[in-house]
């Protein structure tokens, strides 16, 4: 493919893609292949002749696509959204154009430069304190087990990493029985393991972690001989919502020295509201790490988490490693791959720079407060439903319900809501039941988008029963 192709095609896919966003409401919002059917088409080896693109691409439409689950439909309640606004795409296509190796300042300067004004611009967003500086991950899970391997480092004297953790004894770290399970996977990544990561049940209002049982876990493990290490906490956890008192939990955190990580991965992007702050932002200029995701509800492409940091040092102690080829002369400048766990990076920042500033706060504002209200509006909906029950009611987007009838019962109007193709919503568990979990936040998604999964609910209720 020569340039001149390469124009055309990629002028054709962009109308391609205009068209499919303009036209998504008529597909079914989830994938209804069965397994193995988009396999069953691909060839078992690989082509030996070059093949034409125009093949390539009716292919992807005829094969791939069916397969294809939307997570940009506007009817799309499942999980939290992966939104990709579509300034944030056009970025994204320059990126990829460009298709820079951002490890070092010195390959590629802008991108390390944008990189620095774009966490400060969310920094300020968010109003974090003054002196909090970050770092543009992949996603929240790599920001968590920078967090979990800092807090490793740290109890360590930073010596796990050259001597292992053989005669160290047991790290503890602490969290809600409502974190996500990137919290575990970080744990068993860091060697600290499963059985040393201390979950504390929520309770209350928001499902949040008891200062005074968190303290109380502390002062036992110190008994015990064990090395507390860190605390977890989290504002809008994936299952519910659960949400920390961040305040009384950094209060402890500070008062046995521990390191702290803040998982807003989800709600932190509501942040950018003020009213919502003094509900779940209260404390958090006191933690150690923060972690929330744009790549969720503020519309940045996929993949794009910023890890906010108190102070950086700690994490370079941690993670920095300098062999000679990585070096850098000439001034003094910020090596953001010192500051993660992979070298590559990729140009991030600027799917920020645009969307910021193709919306304003504001506009991004006021897309987060529709969904919170509309979640209110439809809790309320499907409360009104026979025999229906709120199981958690809405923290921010987020909220569950259950429909008449045991477990399997809740799994098989899941199933039958999905299969019907109009919404898509997801399965979870609370309090030992499973629950059914709407989480409103698509980016594109409008009140008669979110009223209709009421209706949806009931009808497909009634052709079950």
């Amino acid at each position: 493919m020569d340039w001149g192709d390469f124009a055309g095609w990629s002028k054709q896919i962009a109308e391609w893609g205009a068209q499919y966003h303009e036209t998504l409401r008529d597909r079914p919002v989830r994938a209804q292949t069965k397994p193995g059917e988009i396999a069953a088409q691909l060839p078992a080896a690989p082509p030996e002749q070059p093949e034409d693109m125009a093949r390539i691409l009716r292919d992807f439409e005829e094969i791939v696509m069916p397969g294809m689950t939307h997570w940009q439909h506007p009817r799309f309640f499942a999980y939290f959204p992966a939104n990709a606004a579509p300034p944030s795409m056009l970025a994204e296509q320059l990126i990829n154009t460009v298709a820079a190796q951002c490890m070092l300042w010195q390959t590629s300067p802008a991108a390390t430069e944008l990189e620095g004004r774009m966490v400060d611009w969310m920094r300020q967003a968010l109003e974090l304190a003054d002196g909090f500086t970050g770092v543009i991950q992949d996603s929240a899970s790599s920001a968590t087990l920078s967090a979990v391997l800092t807090m490793r480092e740290r109890a360590t004297g930073y010596t796990g990493n050259r001597a292992g953790l053989a005669g160290k004894g047991a790290l503890r770290i602490y969290c809600s029985d409502q974190v996500h399970s990137s919290i575990d996977r970080a744990c068993w990544v860091a060697g600290i393991g499963q059985d040393n990561l201390i979950k504390i049940p929520g309770r209350g209002p928001r499902y949040g972690m008891p200062a005074d049982a968190l303290d109380a876990a502390i002062r036992t493990d110190l008994a015990a001989g064990h090395t507390p290490a860190g605390v977890i906490a989290i504002t809008g956890g994936t299952g519910v919502g659960g949400s920390d008192d961040l305040a009384s939990v950094a209060a402890v955190a500070q008062a046995h020295d521990l390191y702290t990580h803040l998982d807003a991965a989800w709600a932190g992007s509501a942040m950018i509201c003020p009213e919502y702050r003094s509900a779940f932002w209260q404390g958090v200029d006191a933690y150690d790490s923060i972690v929330f995701n744009p790549h969720k509800w503020l519309g940045a492409q996929f993949d794009c988490s910023i890890q906010f940091l108190r102070d950086a040092t700690p994490q370079l102690n941690t993670l920095k490693i300098e062999p000679e080829y990585l070096k850098t002369t000439g001034g003094v400048v910020t090596n953001y791959s010192e500051w993660t766990i992979p070298l590559g990076r990729r140009f991030r920042a600027l799917k920020l720079w645009f969307l910021i500033r193709a919306y304003g706060l504001e506009g991004l504002q006021a897309r987060i407060r529709n969904h919170v209200t509309w979640a209110e509006e439809l809790c309320e909906a499907i409360r009104a439903l026979e025999g229906f029950e709120i199981t958690t009611d809405p923290i921010l987007s987020l909220f569950s319900f259950r429909c008449p009838g045991d477990d399997a019962t809740q799994q098989r109007l899941v199933d039958a809501i999905n299969d019907d193709g109009r919404i898509y919503l997801t399965q979870g568990a609370f309090a030992g039941r499973k629950v059914i979990r709407v989480q409103v936040g698509q980016f594109d998604t409008t009140r008669d988008d979110v009223m209709a999964v009421a209706q949806v609910v009931q009808e497909v209720w009634e052709t079950i029963t």
